[in-house]
């Protein structure tokens, strides 16, 4: 039989117990994971934002601003100055959509794809040490209990 942690992770408990509350879990797995990430993306003139937003624009583009800023988990305020640093750096491209001229689309410029490549080269062998030991469903199950937290958020 599994213990319930659940009780112990509700902040409103008495009971409650940081190392059981999964946000917090959570933001420590990511941050921990952006200090290993950062020193090698410094190099190549990239910092966390900028990777968040090229990793994004690199599955899809072009894509709003808007979206690109809900997918990179960035407020929109910050998405502006970081579009505007990254036009002015060349790896990236805004315009207005076809669609509908109120919307900013964003393309990566084929030097914001060789920086993204660049990247993803840099930061492979760090994914690679995070999911060692991870069986494919280990990993699936993960994505699916992460998705499930986030889903739960709505």
């Amino acid at each position: 039989m599994v213990k319930d942690l659940r009780p112990l992770g509700n902040p409103g408990s008495d009971q409650f117990q940081v190392d059981a509350y999964p946000f917090y879990l959570l933001n420590r797995t990511a941050s921990r994971y952006n200090a290993l990430i950062e020193p090698m993306l410094r190099p190549l003139g990239v910092d966390i934002p900028t990777w968040r937003v090229l990793m994004v624009l690199g599955e899809e583009e072009p894509r709003p601003i808007a979206q690109v800023a809900r997918a990179a988990v960035i407020n929109i305020s910050t998405m502006m100055r970081i579009v505007e640093r990254m036009t002015k750096a060349e790896l990236i491209t805004s315009s207005p959509s076809r669609d509908d001229g109120r919307v900013t689309q964003l393309c990566l410029t084929p030097k914001g794809r060789d920086k993204l490549a660049a990247a993803r080269q840099a930061t492979a062998p760090i994914y690679q040490k995070i999911v060692r030991g991870f069986s494919a469903a280990d990993f699936h199950r993960l994505l699916d209990l992460i998705n499930r937290l986030h889903d739960n958020l709505d």
